[in-house]
């Protein structure tokens, strides 16, 4: 009789999700295919792409590389990318419009790798100085949400501001020809705008002010369900990144600067422009946090989610459990089992 009533109990415990990624029998059931959405970012994914560690997660997998986070979440919402890297900034706007997603991973606390630039002939010392001018970035990126806040810190309204929506690639088009006279944008772009401009102020800066920022990788929440071990082995293939990050620093500047087709200097000083974070710290209660008990990025999203508000980005911030139950640190558990 005591060992029936143990069997009901645990059974109860499993339906209801409180036993840990250690206690759980997680479906190692596998689709077809698993699509990924990419961005170029001087990141771990990409150095997993450049060294081949996804050929490990044993289904096809097709990467298709986007030009910014919104562009990746119209493609999940359209149900034709399964994983995608975008900002936090993005994130946040799917979950508010109740796209049906999940945060897993943190690729990079934003530093300098994103940044404010100004043109070298516009003249611009300061961000009072941006009144008038002319500013590009992606609307709904990382970029657009540090802008805004830079703008609204330093006393100026977005009326103030030309602000230009328009991609990296464009963003790079546009200060050739001279059409902008600033920019919030992100590397490998950002780099080579300085050829012809000087940084007045990065995420880093912005970060200290308790604007904070970071690129993330989100799931389709039912496809993370359905295969949690596929979603778990591309969490182990970017684990295996930050390890080379920190253990072959010099091998992995070189191997993501042949990947991108740019110096080792150029790329060292991408690499270094964000705080990397290994699955371990990212389980800390600063960040993800642990299964049952998510992290402080569901604040750092919610924080986001009400200046959207403000800013009439989003029509209504979600309450902070929304954000809560949006962040899942299971992948990563279950990427550390043995």
């Amino acid at each position: 009789m005591k060992n029936r009533l143990l069997l009901i109990i645990l059974s109860m415990f499993v339906a209801t999700g409180i036993l840990s990624a250690d206690s759980k029998k997680v479906s190692t059931e596998k689709p077809s295919v698993v699509r990924i959405a990419t961005q170029q970012i001087p990141n771990d994914e990409n150095i997993a792409k450049a060294k081949k560690y996804f050929n490990n997660i044993g289904v096809e997998v097709k990467l298709l590389e986007f030009d910014s986070g919104a562009a990746v979440i119209n493609a999940i919402a359209s149900g034709s990318i399964d994983i995608g890297l975008v900002g936090t900034t993005p994130a946040t706007t799917a979950i508010s419009k109740n796209l049906d997603v999940e945060l897993i991973w943190i690729h990079g606390i934003l530093g300098k790798s994103e940044a404010l630039v100004v043109k070298n002939s516009a003249n611009i010392k300061s961000v009072e100085d941006l009144k008038g001018k002319k500013v590009a970035t992606p609307f709904g990126s990382t970029g657009h949400y540090s802008l805004l806040s830079a703008l609204e810190l330093n006393g100026l309204k977005v009326s103030d501001v030309t602000v230009l929506d328009l991609q990296p690639k464009d963003i790079f088009a546009a200060w050739k020809r001279g059409d902008i006279d600033a920019a919030y944008v992100w590397d490998p772009v950002l780099t080579s705008l300085l050829d012809d401009g000087l940084v007045l102020l990065t995420s880093e800066d912005l970060a200290k002010l308790g604007v904070i920022t970071a690129d993330v990788e989100i799931v389709n929440a039912k496809f993370g369900k359905k295969y949690p071990h596929v979603v778990a082995l591309y969490i182990k293939a970017l684990s295996k990144a930050q390890d080379d990050y920190r253990n072959d620093f010099d091998g992995t500047v070189k191997a993501l600067a042949k990947y991108f087709q740019i110096s080792d200097s150029d790329s060292k000083t991408q690499i270094l422009g964000n705080v990397w974070l290994s699955a371990e710290e990212q389980l800390g209660s600063k960040y993800l946090g642990k299964s049952g008990k998510v992290g402080d990025i569901a604040f750092s999203l919610k924080k986001t989610a009400d200046f959207l508000e403000k800013q009439k980005s989003i029509e209504k911030a979600p309450s902070l459990d929304i954000f809560q139950k949006a962040v899942n640190p299971l992948y990563i558990e279950i990427s550390l089992e043995k």
